[in-house]
């Protein structure tokens, strides 16, 4: 089992092309926990930002009565993919997600999914 600061290691070291990493709580908005980023990707900010995103996304879906739940959210920028994964494993903890900056060139972008969803199944909040 990971712990916030191991899943985000993990998701650093596992993901290539990962550029940061980070566990928010989208009811705060506030960032969990951080790893990565440099000068032109501050991942607090990220964090903060990204919570907007996903709220706007939640309320949308609930406005359409679309019954299923959100499992990724993809975002591509001309040189970076930017990646939610809601943690729907953790409905105890209602409200999180991981999100990853990834680096377009260098990515595989079916294998940051399906590592993050990995991640997300040994997390322990």
């Amino acid at each position: 089992m990971f712990n916030t600061d191991t899943a985000l290691k993990e998701a650093m070291t596992s993901v290539d092309g990962a550029l940061g990493a980070a566990l928010v709580d989208y009811n705060s908005g506030m960032a969990l926990g951080t790893l990565g980023g440099n000068k032109d990707l501050d991942m607090n900010v990220a964090a903060a930002g990204n919570t907007d995103v996903v709220r706007a996304k939640v309320r949308a879906i609930e406005m359409l009565g679309i019954k299923g739940g959100i499992e990724d959210i993809l975002i591509t920028l001309n040189d970076q993919y930017h990646l939610i994964r809601i943690l729907v494993s953790h409905n105890k903890n209602n409200g999180l997600f991981l999100y990853m900056a990834l680096d377009r060139s260098k990515a595989n972008l079916a294998m940051a999914r399906h590592q993050l969803k990995r991640i997300e199944s040994e997390l322990e909040v």
